[in-house]
């Protein structure tokens, strides 16, 4: 596709959009193109500037998972940029340019492998077609190298910043008619690529949310119910007002029924509260501590932790609500088992705790609304702030600003909606910032649940029956966010006889997706139960995993195929890395454990070895990974940085983080009792990306959950003692 335009500006050329919403290319022919004067835009993504420098603009938010240089090197790779002259420069969010822009699901390399290579390949495509039409020859005789068109029967050169001008009214190829690098060719993909902003961030230069200033601003806090969406009864602003630099509080209603989330939407919208707004940040947090505020009366005040968990062994005992799945004849299989082993395993709520707790600067002016925010969900932020404040969505222009962690918080956008609201309330400029306390107090949480299973086993040491009756939270035939589990959950398809039972009860904490939603917390179950049953058949639990998987390929049918082989082959991996076959030789107090799981398109196997004192205190001394994500790891420094990131959060949610429920409200509030894994308890994470046939999937997300498994069957192997429920406290472990 090519379009020209006159004396276009840059958001009008970036409106040009391709199919699938990625704008692929298109030319340009304006008064700087003509004059070689200025950088020029080759496609939506690449700009050419006479020095030299390509820019390639990064799509997606940046959320340190390394995006902003991931995606980049795709483009580069296929039109043969020089890495070393290549700077990013983040989108703002536009989904008629770049189509759906959102960090999470660990989607980023499944949906952008094909796409970006072929963006940067029409490039590519374009610039030879200008060489070669200078030069009078056929394209076909033109090769590129690093920022240069060769021809290669005259050896003729030409630079891309002497070729860009002339890219102006060349008719892009079709980006499928073109044929994209043989891996062997590869200068960039492959290659391990420190990121790109890591300078900036360890000299402290501004790049994050909490780091964004405008002219005039204002700073904002916003005090919200300790139960969850409770209204406003009652506020007397007189004394936070009275405070030096504060300029105005106010009671903003929201609405209860925003902890829903609408269509589309993740996350809470706009709850009721109170705002203050000040000079500084230190005057709104001053002025909002000398707050005097009444909380209506709301019906999550009789929820609790406690009461969920005794609801849930009521429910356990009582005929289950619904039965997703039901292979073969369970109870029967379960009555002629050579061996039974039954067990309940719970799992509690937890908050993201970024480090980068949740900011957003917002500006109304004349109807329309600008905002800088640190998010993983830009468009859905858009529609919810248009929706609230009674705006078009047109007439709103989000700018993605680098968010200091994500973790699936940063895809619901409360604290945008917040911001945009108090900006057109205060009439300037405003900031609103988060406290620790609220980050933690008003987080989506992962949710609770609660498992209650069953195994048999017969005479081979073979499992025959398997059955969970999983209780969890929601209203009918639907779960609460993030609180779900499906009818295929391994092992099912692999137990002739399986059954799933499922009851929930109803929640008033708000819930959502945590770093490997769902199966954060599954894994550790049924890793755990299956370790339990592998012991109870007296086999090597590597080798029961083995032998539950079998010797087909592939079981079931896409999308909800199980490649077996592949985690067979990454199970045999783990094992060999480890060093598995000689654990016994391990001191006493000390033991490994083994745990695989398929999660977000990639297979994975984890060994963890651990030291555990007479005290109960577990030390982690070592964890390896082997990672099947297909054939290509594109930058191998942030693929490792990943996996090991991914597994130290495993870990430290294991064994440091609960969020418990009282009287409807959160009792953590801060890392004090809220901690974190620190330096001194982080373990070597040895990490193995097997390469098969497969098309290249994500990172961020698949290592983590058989690392809680991993852990507590190591614990197991180390002081027998079995860990069913989370976190790991020492007095559940003392010899």
């Amino acid at each position: 596709m090519t379009v020209q335009m006159t004396g276009a500006s840059r958001r009008e050329i970036l409106k040009t959009a391709g199919a699938g919403g990625l704008v692929l290319s298109f030319s340009i022919a304006s008064k700087a193109g003509a004059q070689g004067s200025a950088p020029q835009p080759i496609n939506a993504y690449v700009r050419v500037a006479p020095d030299g420098f390509v820019t390639i603009v990064n799509k997606n938010p940046e959320i340190g998972q390394g995006i902003k240089t991931m995606l980049p090197m795709l483009i580069a790779e296929e039109m043969d940029a020089a890495w070393d002259k290549v700077r990013i420069e983040q989108a703002d969010n536009d989904p008629k340019v770049y189509g759906r822009q959102f960090a999470g699901g660990s989607m980023a390399t499944p949906l952008h492998w094909d796409e970006l290579r072929r963006v940067g390949a029409v490039a590519r495509a374009i610039l030879i077609q200008a060489a070669a039409g200078g030069w009078k020859v056929p394209a076909g005789e033109c090769v590129t190298e690093p920022g240069v068109v060769v021809h290669k029967a005259s050896g003729r050169r030409a630079t891309y910043a002497s070729l860009a001008a002339k890219c102006a009214g060349i008719a892009a190829p079709d980006p499928k008619s073109l044929t994209l690098k043989d891996p062997r060719d590869y200068r960039i993909i492959g290659r391990p690529t420190p990121q790109y902003d890591t300078a900036k961030i360890v000299t402290g230069q501004p790049l994050f949310g909490i780091d964004v200033k405008r002219p005039g601003m204002l700073y904002a806090t916003y005090e919200k119910a300790p139960v969850f969406a409770a209204g406003v009864a009652r506020a007397d602003l007189a004394a936070a007002q009275s405070v030096k630099g504060v300029r105005k509080a106010f009671v903003v209603e929201g609405s209860s029924e925003a902890l829903q989330p609408a269509a589309g939407q993740i996350g809470p919208g706009l709850l009721p509260g109170v705002a203050v707004v000040a000079d500084t940040w230190w005057a709104a947090r001053k002025g909002r501590d000398k707050l005097d505020v009444q909380w209506a009366e709301h019906s999550t005040s009789g929820q609790s932790s406690e009461g969920f968990a005794a609801q849930a062994r009521a429910l356990a005992a009582a005929k289950p609500q619904r039965t997703p799945r039901n292979d073969g004849d369970v109870d029967a299989a379960l009555k002629t088992a050579a061996k039974t082993v039954e067990a309940a395993y719970a799992y509690p709520f937890l908050a993201h705790v970024a480090l980068e707790p949740m900011n957003c600067t917002a500006e109304f002016k004349d109807g329309k609304l600008e905002i800088w925010a640190p998010t993983q969900n830009p468009e859905p932020g858009r529609q919810l702030c248009a929706k609230t404040l009674g705006i078009k969505p047109e007439d709103i222009t989000i700018h993605m600003v680098r968010c200091g962690g994500g973790f699936g918080r940063r895809l619901a956008n409360d604290y945008m909606v917040e911001a945009a609201w108090i900006a057109r309330e205060a009439g300037a400029p405003v900031k609103l910032i988060w406290t620790r306390e609220d980050d933690i107090r008003h987080d989506i949480y992962r949710p609770a649940g609660f498992h209650f299973l069953k195994g048999g086993l017969d005479a081979a040491g073979n499992l025959i029956a398997w059955q969970d009756h999983f209780v969890s939270f929601g209203e009918g035939q639907g779960f609460a966010p993030s609180a779900g589990m499906g009818p295929t959950e391994f092992p099912a398809r692999f137990v002739p006889n399986c059954r799933i039972d499922v009851s929930v009860m109803p929640l008033g904490v708000p819930t959502g997706p945590l770093r490997a939603p769902g199966s954060n917390a599954l894994a550790f179950v049924m890793q755990s139960f299956i370790d339990e049953l592998a012991h109870a058949a007296g086999a090597d639990p590597l080798a029961f995993q083995l032998k539950l998987l079998g010797d087909k390929p592939v079981v079931g049918e896409p999308p909800a195929a199980y490649a077996a082989g592949r985690m067979a082959g990454v199970l045999r991996a783990v094992g060999e890395m480890s060093g598995w076959a000689n654990r016994g030789r391990l001191p006493k107090g000390e033991g490994m454990g083994v745990a695989c799981y398929y999660s977000h398109m990639g297979y994975f196997a984890e060994v963890a070895h651990v030291a555990v004192s007479p005290g109960g205190e577990v030390a982690v001394k070592k964890v390896w990974v082997a990672g099947d994500v297909g054939r290509q790891i594109i930058n191998p420094l942030g693929a490792i940085n990943q996996v090991q990131g991914s597994v130290l959060d495993g870990l430290s949610e294991a064994l440091h983080q609960e969020i418990t429920i009282k009287d409807g409200r959160t009792q953590q509030s801060n890392f004090h009792d809220y901690p974190l894994m620190r330096i001194n308890e982080a373990p070597p994470v040895e990490v193995k990306f097997l390469e098969t046939d497969y098309p290249p999937t994500g990172l961020g997300e698949p290592a983590l959950p058989p690392a809680i498994p991993a852990l507590t069957n190591a614990i197991f192997a180390a002081t027998g003692k079995r860990v069913r429920s989370l976190p790991i406290r020492p007095e559940m472990l003392k010899a």
